[in-house]
């Protein structure tokens, strides 16, 4: 007996995240996500993700410091931006983005542990580069240079929006990529995961990842969730807009997991930053919606919202444009995707499961001048 989406099957072993979906808890090697997102940063994140400890603060100014120095991407891939900027949508140009990315890098096709640890951090340091680039090219804006002086989460605002933003909106954004960086074996992980096990290189990992994450039903959802709240608009609007929605049948996008049973630890983080971000902006209005459409989802479906629901009023107070949500979910998570796909160069197997063949047997080949059309074919003609 198969289970569909491959339910409750062990994959791989980790010692990058786990999760308890009883009771609504999520680490990263070991440590808290609430201690983290309290507590922690971005870059101390990415060295905790890659090293399964935490840094000593010379560690930490080593890796922040190579983070900087790795922010701009390849002569090739800038000139590269203008066309994507003008053809294609922000996830297929992060996909193509990094794809190309792998004909310049400084390590070329070395796959020695060392060359892989450098390719990780500099696909994290560069990530948010390629999407600021590809906005601003996009609407017709000039580039803003990398500012040295920032860290990663504020430089990214900075280089996306054009100006420097205020240390309450950095350090939103900063917990915002805490929250999203590793999250065990999504649908995105495993497929860089099985990529990784063929010994591809880590920029076709990454690409596979990019690619699975396009979906709505993984990171498209985000997108999803704030033209819902566009479209109630009014926070009296809920109860009816969300009634009709579930009488057809229709999925309220940002509620329900399969793996957590109860709030998503992630989603109680992202609630708190979506108040207080409203309230500093003196625009509550989309956190107001948010809170009636959690409790209206409650109460007719029992459904806890994700790490999805909250996110979108959250990136939609700090300035970032709907059509990116997907894109900035992708510039914390790769620090998670390199993690994994280094653990499985480290201890690979190629990853091939088995299937349960459910078609027909022992087949009579027919020559194709005896072939009798199909009772559809048949009423087609």
């Amino acid at each position: 007996m198969t289970e569909k989406g491959l339910a409750d099957v062990v994959a791989a072993q980790t010692a990058i995240s786990d999760i308890d979906g009883e009771l609504g808890k999520l680490w990263y090697v070991g440590y808290d996500i609430h201690d983290l997102a309290e507590l922690s940063t971005f870059e101390e994140v990415v060295y905790l993700l890659h090293n399964q400890r935490l840094p000593t603060a010379e560690e930490l100014e080593e890796t922040s410091g190579f983070l900087v120095a790795e922010r701009e991407p390849s002569p090739f891939l800038a000139g590269l931006m203008p066309t994507l900027a003008a053809q294609t949508s922000p996830m297929s140009m992060l996909r193509t983005s990094v794809s190309a990315a792998s004909a310049y890098d400084p390590d070329g096709w070395d796959q020695s542990p060392q060359a892989n640890a450098r390719k990780a951090l500099r696909l994290t340091a560069r990530v948010p580069t390629l999407i600021a680039a590809y906005h601003r090219l996009r609407t017709g804006q000039a580039l803003v240079p990398q500012n040295p002086n920032l860290p990663h989460a504020a430089n990214f605002l900075s280089m996306l929006l054009g100006e420097e933003p205020d240390q309450v909106s950095a350090r939103a954004l900063d917990v915002c990529l805490i929250l999203h960086a590793d999250h065990t074996m999504n649908a995105s992980t495993f497929a860089a995961r099985v990529v990784a096990s063929t010994l591809a290189d880590i920029h076709s990992s990454v690409t596979a990842a990019i690619a699975a994450l396009k979906g709505p039903l993984h990171g498209g959802a985000n997108e999803q969730v704030m033209k819902m709240l566009e479209e109630i608009d009014d926070v009296e609007a809920v109860e009816s807009y969300i009634g009709a929605k579930l009488g057809r049948k229709e999925r309220i996008m940002g509620f329900g997991h399969r793996v957590y049973k109860t709030e998503d630890p992630r989603a109680t983080n992202l609630r708190r930053l979506s108040r207080e971000l409203g309230e500093r902006t003196g625009e509550t209005r989309w956190h107001e919606v948010s809170e009636r459409i959690e409790k209206a989802v409650m109460d007719a479906k029992g459904l806890y919202p994700n790490v999805d629901f909250y996110a979108a009023s959250v990136y939609q107070s700090l300035g970032i444009p709907t059509d990116l949500f997907t894109t900035v979910f992708a510039a914390s998570r790769v620090a998670g995707w390199t993690a994994h796909i280094r653990e499985q160069y480290a201890d690979n197997r190629l990853i091939r499961p088995e299937s349960e063949y459910i078609g027909p047997r022992d087949q009579t080949y027919v020559p194709i001048e005896a072939r009798e059309p199909t009772e559809a074919q048949a009423a087609a003609r």
